[in-house]
């Protein structure tokens, strides 16, 4: 009898628990399945569901996917602040912490591009952040509000150059440090460097781009680009470009060494019908 009792309890006690662990996985299946349906406002609501039921790890990544639903809504000011809370609840997973804080880098950057510029702090501060993920995409965010808005990203652009191996990485933080300081990549003098024999020339380092009307001597149009931003560039085309260049005798990863190694030379010059004339040279 004794043990027919202590079964039957036993039983009431487990039903409600294990009802409850029923109903929190279901609201987990509803709020990722609307999610993934780009169903963003019901989402954040399960979302919110799955928060206030409270319980472990999911009750903790549910505000990470609430302000996911809220960025997705283009919400961005609720979207950055429901960030902030996920990242100030100290979360245990490191992937999701990562992307939560380059969302936040991004949300910033936009909204200060929009105007609203007491948001820049939170992508600068995120420049000293300890993840490298994080620290190399707040710098190429930041350097693309400018030379004067972008200037702090450039000690974290020249770490990319110094220590990082996925050229990709590294190409896209050459081209925003030339975006912020068109002499960045420019070779700097050494005084120990042997002087050049009086037989060689100079490498040159800018390609200068001038455009003139018939019978004005002052230029319309003038251009001056770095050869470093030229030769990025130039590597930079499509494979099918390179291609086509390369059967014409063109070869992209050589072409723009050899150029400046020529030292200041005129490329071309070409006078047109009405006696317009375009001229191009490196010096």
């Amino acid at each position: 009898m004794k043990e027919r009792l202590a079964a039957a309890l036993a039983a009431a006690l487990l039903l409600p628990a294990a009802a409850w662990a029923q109903a929190d996985a279901e609201k987990l299946r509803t709020a990722k399945a609307l999610f993934f349906d780009r169903q963003y406002a019901e989402a954040r609501e399960a979302w919110q569901a799955v928060r206030a039921a409270g319980r472990g790890q999911d009750a903790q990544a549910a505000l990470y996917w609430i302000a996911r639903c809220s960025e997705s809504l283009k919400e961005s000011e609720r979207a950055l602040a429901e960030y902030d809370a996920y990242v100030a609840a100290r979360p245990t997973d490191r992937t999701l912490v990562e992307e939560a804080k380059t969302s936040r880098v991004a949300l910033a950057v936009s909204l200060t591009k929009a105007g609203k510029t007491r948001y820049v702090g939170v992508a600068r501060e995120a420049l000293s952040d300890p993840s490298r993920t994080v620290r190399y995409f707040a710098a190429l965010q930041v350097a693309s509000l400018g030379p004067d808005g972008g200037r702090p990203a450039v000690p974290v652009l020249r770490e990319i150059l110094a220590q990082e191996k996925d050229q990709d990485l590294v190409e896209r933080a050459k081209l925003a440090l030339l975006r912020l300081d068109p002499s960045a990549l420019a070779p700097e003098a050494s005084p120990e460097r042997a002087p050049r024999s009086k037989g060689r020339a100079r490498e040159a380092s800018w390609v200068r781009v001038r455009i003139y009307d018939p019978g004005v001597s002052r230029p319309k149009v003038s251009i001056n680009l770095p050869v470093a931003l030229a030769d990025l560039v130039f590597k930079s085309l499509p494979d099918d470009a390179l291609a086509d260049l390369k059967r014409e005798g063109y070869d992209a990863r050589t072409f723009w060494e050899r150029l400046k190694s020529t030292g200041p030379a005129e490329i071309l010059t070409i006078e047109g019908e009405r006696g317009e004339r375009i001229q191009v040279w490196i010096e």
